[in-house]
């Protein structure tokens, strides 16, 4: 389940009510995704808030639009989250594809982002291992994680090209589908197991991916609401054609995604709430049985 970062009016209480309730029920981990020109909570910040409270779920920044960091900083980051859940961080990447939100913090959004990215993991792996990554410093950066080596890494991959890439540094994929598309995630994961093969690994990728729901009362009403506001970027008319394409605005539906997912597959499935109520945690509780 992710928190409703993307809702505005998100404040303490809620993110300790979802936190904890989230804990309580029928789900493996606990999600937030990352924006900065966007009215959501810094996604480190509300994930440790929500680590404090929680004991038994893993903690996923998906994703950490790693272009934006310094890859050393992050890595002192996901670290000490990591020590602060106690070893339940899973962390999603991804090369980001918003321009203002690059411009917020100066950073470069021109050039060839995913060899960025790859080389940005390449050397936080360094660092979580205890090597000294920074010329004459006197002491590695720590902490170290509670997870030796690190945790698990996911690449927030979509497309045929940056999967081919990730099979070369990733641990599997952290997806989104507007649809769901059972079709387009299938294509996405056949994809990903080719190219782990290919990459000669010796694992097959960890398959996750993500969409949003609706469950409420008013359940299209707060999925146009939610889409209209978080796809402004791309313009009024485009948005409002890409409202019908979200589907899961029922139990029936929400079921029948999860259960086409599950055959497809699938090792994890995120949920990506469009709600500040907290009670959608337990409508989706009720829904699993």
């Amino acid at each position: 389940m992710n928190l409703p970062v993307m809702v505005p009016g998100l404040d303490r209480g809620l993110v300790l009510e979802w936190a904890r309730r989230v804990d309580r029920g029928p789900f493996s981990s606990l999600a937030a995704g990352e924006r900065i020109t966007f009215p959501n909570p810094e996604m480190l910040v509300t994930l440790a808030a929500a680590a404090a409270v929680t004991e038994r779920v893993r903690i996923v920044p998906t994703v950490m639009v790693l272009p934006l960091h310094s890859a050393v900083w992050a890595a002192k980051q996901i670290a000490t989250l990591d020590v602060m859940s106690g070893g339940r961080v899973v962390l999603g990447v991804g090369a980001g594809a918003r321009q203002e939100d690059f411009r917020a913090v100066g950073a470069q959004f021109e050039g060839p982002r995913l060899q960025r990215l790859e080389e940005q993991v390449a050397l936080m792996r360094r660092a979580w291992a205890g090597e000294n990554v920074v010329p004459g410093a006197l002491r590695p950066v720590e902490p170290l994680p509670v997870q030796p080596g690190g945790p698990e890494i996911l690449a927030g991959s979509l497309w045929p090209r940056s999967i081919r890439r990730a099979a070369r540094w990733a641990d599997g994929l952290c997806g989104f589908s507007f649809g769901p598309s059972l079709q387009e995630v299938g294509g996405a994961f056949e994809g990903a197991r080719k190219s782990w093969a290919e990459a000669g690994r010796p694992r097959p990728p960890r398959l996750v991916t993500s969409f949003w729901f609706a469950l409420g009362p008013r359940a299209e009403a707060q999925r146009d609401e939610y889409l209209r506001r978080y796809l402004n970027f791309l313009g009024a008319e485009v948005a409002e054609k890409l409202l019908p394409t979200v589907t899961t605005t029922s139990a029936q539906a929400l079921r029948d995604a999860l259960v086409g997912l599950r055959d497809l597959g699938t090792d994890e499935v995120i949920l990506v709430p469009t709600t500040l109520d907290p009670d959608e945690i337990d409508r989706v509780a009720d829904l699993l049985g």
